[in-house]
């Protein structure tokens, strides 16, 4: 199975038949049985978070000269931390993603969809059209951070992205380094001259944060946080677009939400993620020694007969919906898991209302991110059936 591009057939098998294998290209131990996985999740002990953002294909000697040169450094913070100070840093970022902010963004999100929309006539991709700069947009206000080139930091993690879960060259790893380098740069600088705490740079400065460990978390969260949401909701439109008359039901009171949850467990942007063995442990009947790097396949657990029946089945209507490991599970549980729902379902919801004839302009399979722990569509060609559209009643 090609570990960059898989999909969940693959998944399928993986789990019927070998629940935990070891893939020989990468030595990955992969978790596919829902069980395995969510007691690799909750037991911080025994499976550590050490290499949950280790670059995939190793860095070559040359690339982490230009890293250093930046100052580039990942200790130890959100995802990668097993240590004591996980809980303090976890809940700096925690106050500004507490439930009552994330509920009160409801009305910003729908408006920065329908300002979005309002530009879309005949045929568009939802993707660079709506679904690729919103959620970076949010993200930024409710964290406070503002004087952001957004175009900037979506190259900036989009090449992030690429260089620690592409499955890369070591060409292409020296060309990604020199924007992941600068966009390091940028955060430790705006981190260093931050005042007061009303955002999170200020928040971290305030707390006394080493500007080291304050950079560290502040790279992968303004990525995670945002670039796993566009993931999401291109995944979503074309699931529920591919669905029947899903479309027409997006404005019922919760069925939005409901369809986001069935993406989540079914087609999650965080399709993987990765553990190691602290001792040697033993998964569905298979001895693993200690040390082993464990790739825990979130989508595969999603679809798990032993947990969901039907599993194949998109089904918004299927009980204990939240049940899926797409934000993970345990202490390292998404802090932002609520805010990316908020926006999923406020953002089908509001395109549903606006364009409530809009189809996929092809049935072929979209073109998909190829990254070992991210996949879905890069595209969402769209045909919006109604010119100008009239919204439908309805609150967010």
């Amino acid at each position: 199975m090609d570990l960059f591009r898989h999909g969940p057939g693959d998944l399928r098998g993986l789990r019927a038949n070998a629940p935990v294998h070891r893939d020989g290209r990468t030595g990955l131990w992969l978790v596919s049985r829902y069980g395995d996985v969510r007691a690799a999740l909750a037991d911080q002990r025994r499976f550590r978070p050490d290499n949950a953002l280790d670059a995939v294909v190793p860095i070559p000697r040359p690339v982490l000269r230009t890293l250093a040169r930046s100052g580039f450094s990942l200790p130890p913070t959100l995802a990668n931390n097993g240590t004591p100070t996980h809980a303090g840093l976890r809940r700096l970022v925690a106050r500004f993603l507490t439930p009552a902010r994330v509920a009160a963004l409801g009305p910003r999100v729908a408006e920065l969809t329908r300002e979005r929309l309002d530009r879309l006539s005949g045929a568009a991709d939802l993707h660079p059209a709506l679904a690729r700069d919103l959620p970076a947009v949010v993200l930024l206000e409710v964290l406070g951070i503002r004087d952001v080139d957004v175009a900037a930091l979506k190259a900036w993690s989009t090449a992030s992205l690429e260089l620690f879960w592409g499955d890369v060259t070591p060409e292409r790893q020296r060309e990604l380094a020199e924007p992941a380098a600068a966009f390091h740069r940028w955060l430790t600088s705006r981190i260093r001259t931050a005042a007061g705490d009303d955002d999170l740079f200020g928040a971290l400065r305030t707390a006394g944060v080493p500007p080291r460990v304050a950079a560290g978390l502040c790279y992968f969260l303004l990525i995670a946080g945002q670039e796993t949401t566009t993931q999401l909701l291109c995944a979503a439109f074309h699931a529920v677009l591919r669905h029947g008359d899903l479309w027409s039901r997006l404005d019922e009171p919760g069925f939005a939400a409901a369809c986001v949850e069935e993406v989540l467990r079914r087609e999650p942007p965080v399709s993987t993620w990765r553990r190691v063995t602290a001792e040697p442990v033993t998964l569905s009947g298979v001895a693993v020694p200690a040390g082993a790097p464990l790739l825990l396949m979130l989508m595969g657990s999603g679809s798990d007969p032993e947990v969901f029946d039907e599993p194949e089945r998109f089904c918004p209507a299927r009980p204990d919906n939240r049940r899926h490991l797409a934000f993970g599970h345990g202490r390292h549980f998404c802090p932002g898991a609520g805010l990316a729902r908020l926006e999923a379902e406020v953002v089908l919801r509001e395109t549903a209302r606006r364009f409530p004839r809009l189809r996929l302009a092809s049935d072929d399979p979209p073109p998909m991110l190829g990254l070992l722990s991210f996949r879905a569509p890069v595209a969402v060609p769209v045909l919006l059936g109604d010119g100008t559209g009239t919204p439908r009643s309805g609150r967010v």
